[in-house]
C-alpha cells in the first residue's frame, strides 16, 4: 500500500531529526544532508559531464509492486526462502523467526532464538537455509556469531536449539554487518562490520570489516586466500548485502561513512580500502567499487540479482536501486525505483524468474512506521 503523499511528506519532515542510517560516530547517526542538491550519482563521471539522473527509469528492467505478501512485521531483517517457496523472516529486536506462507502470507511463529542480545544495530540479523537447518547471524552477549538450528520445514515444526558455527565476530552498537548466504560453491559467506573501530577492517587477524567464507560447519573454506582463515576479503566498513550473478561472481553492498556508499565486485584476497579510502580512489593496493552513491541516496542493505542487474535496497535513501551489469562490469547508470513510496528498505531476495521479495524497515527505530508496517512486498521485474 503506497502511503498518502501528504502523510509521507509530514513523516519525511519528521525524519530529519531521527537517526537515519548506519554511519560514522559512536551512535551510528548520519545527519541529514544540508540541502537537496546532492545528486544520486554513481562512479565519478568524466570532467564536465554530470551523470544522468535515475529519476526516470528506462523502459527495460523496470520493477513494480505486484502486492503485499505479509504485513505487521516488527524490525524484520533477514529473509530466507524454504525449498517449497515459503519464507523465513527474522525480527532483529524481538529475537524471533517467523514462517510466512509464500502464497497466502499467513504467518507462523517458530519461536525465539536463545542467546540473542539486541541493541543498536545488533540483534537477530541474517538468515540462510541449507539441508534442513536454519543458519542465523546474531548478536550475543560477547560477540556476533553464526549459529544453526534444525528445522524440518513443516508448518507445525519448531526450531531446534542453536549450535555455534562461527563465534568471535566483533560486536558493537553500530556496524555489525549481518548478512549471510550460501554461495553457488556450497560455502557459507558472511558480511561483517568493523563496529565503529575502523582499524579492524585492515586487520586480517580480525573478523570485523570483512567478507568471510566458510564450510557449513564454520571451518575455513578450501581455496580461501589466507591459509587457515575464514577471511575472504577485507577493508570493508559494514557489509549487509551479498548476491551472486549467474556466472558465480560475488557482489556486495556496504555502507560508507559520510560520502560514498558502495557496490563491489568481490574477489578473494582483495582489499576494499576502508578506512584508508571511501568510494573510488584509484589507489594502488585498493579495489574500487563498481558503483557508488552519496550516502543520502542509499545506505544500502540487502541486494539480489535478477534479469541482468543487481537490485539494492536502500534504507536512508528509501528506494530500490537497479544496477545493470554486463559480465563483471556495469553496463549503464544505476536507476532508482519506488522512491519514498514504502519507506526504508532492508532486504531484497530473488524469488525466481522475474520476481523479487522486498522487506521494508520502518520499525527499526529509525523509520516512521505507518499502519501495516513492516511488510514483505511482491515485486515483478520486466
Amino acid at each position: 500500500m503506497r502511503r498518502p503523499v501528504v502523510q509521507k511528506a509530514l513523516w519525511g519532515a519528521a525524519a530529519l531529526v531521527l537517526v537515519t542510517g548506519c554511519s560514522s560516530g559512536s551512535t551510528g547517526e548520519r545527519p541529514a544532508p544540508p540541502s537537496a542538491s546532492a545528486r544520486p550519482s554513481t562512479s565519478a563521471p568524466p570532467s564536465g559531464s554530470p551523470p544522468p539522473s535515475p529519476s526516470s527509469p528506462s523502459a527495460a528492467g523496470r520493477v513494480s509492486v505486484a502486492g503485499t505478501l505479509a504485513e505487521g512485521l516488527k524490525s524484520p531483517w533477514g529473509l530466507a526462502r524454504l525449498p517449497g517457496g515459503d519464507l523465513l523472516v527474522s525480527s532483529r529486536d524481538e529475537r524471533t523467526i517467523t514462517r510466512v506462507d509464500g502464497r497466502t502470507g499467513a504467518k507462523t511463529p517458530l519461536g525465539e532464538v536463545p542467546g540473542v542480545v539486541p541493541g543498536g544495530e545488533g540483534g537477530l540479523l541474517g538468515l540462510a537455509v541449507r539441508d534442513g537447518r536454519v543458519y542465523a547471524y546474531l548478536t550475543a552477549a560477547s560477540d556476533n556469531r553464526i549459529v544453526r538450528m534444525r528445522y524440518g520445514g513443516g508448518a507445525g515444526d519448531r526450531l531446534g536449539p542453536p549450535e555455534p558455527v562461527l563465534t568471535g565476530i566483533p560486536k558493537g552498537f553500530v556496524h555489525n554487518g549481518g548478512r549471510i548466504a550460501f554461495g553457488p560453491d556450497g560455502m557459507l559467506y558472511a558480511g561483517t562490520g568493523e563496529t565503529g573501530r575502523t582499524g579492524l577492517a585492515q586487520d586480517r587477524s580480525s573478523l570485523g570489516g570483512k567478507i568471510l567464507r566458510m564450510t557449513p560447519e564454520g571451518r575455513p573454506a578450501p581455496g580461501n586466500p589466507f591459509p587457515g582463515s575464514v577471511v575472504y576479503s577485507y577493508g570493508h566498513r559494514n557489509v549487509q548485502g551479498l548476491a551472486w550473478d549467474p556466472e558465480g561472481r560475488l557482489w556486495a553492498a556496504e555502507f560508507g561513512q559520510n560520502t560514498w556508499d558502495e557496490l563491489n565486485l568481490v574477489e578473494p584476497g582483495r582489499n576494499y580500502g576502508w578506512p584508508e579510502v571511501e568510494g573510488r580512489a584509484g589507489r594502488a593496493g585498493f579495489t574500487d567499487p563498481v558503483a557508488q552513491w552519496p550516502t543520502s541516496e542509499a545506505s544500502p542493505s540487502g541486494i539480489a540479482y535478477a534479469r541482468g542487474a543487481i537490485w539494492m535496497a536502500a534504507l536512508r535513501g528509501e528506494r530500490l536501486w537497479r544496477v545493470p551489469l554486463s559480465g563483471a562490469e556495469r553496463s549503464g547508470e544505476p536507476e532508482a525505483f519506488l522512491k519514498g513510496g514504502y519507506g526504508r528498505l532492508r532486504t531484497v531476495l530473488a524469488a525466481g524468474g522475474d520476481r523479487l521479495w522486498l522487506v521494508t524497515s520502518e520499525t527499526d527505530t529509525r523509520g516512521t512506521p505507518g499502519p501495516g508496517d513492516d511488510r514483505i512486498l511482491r515485486l515483478e521485474v520486466r
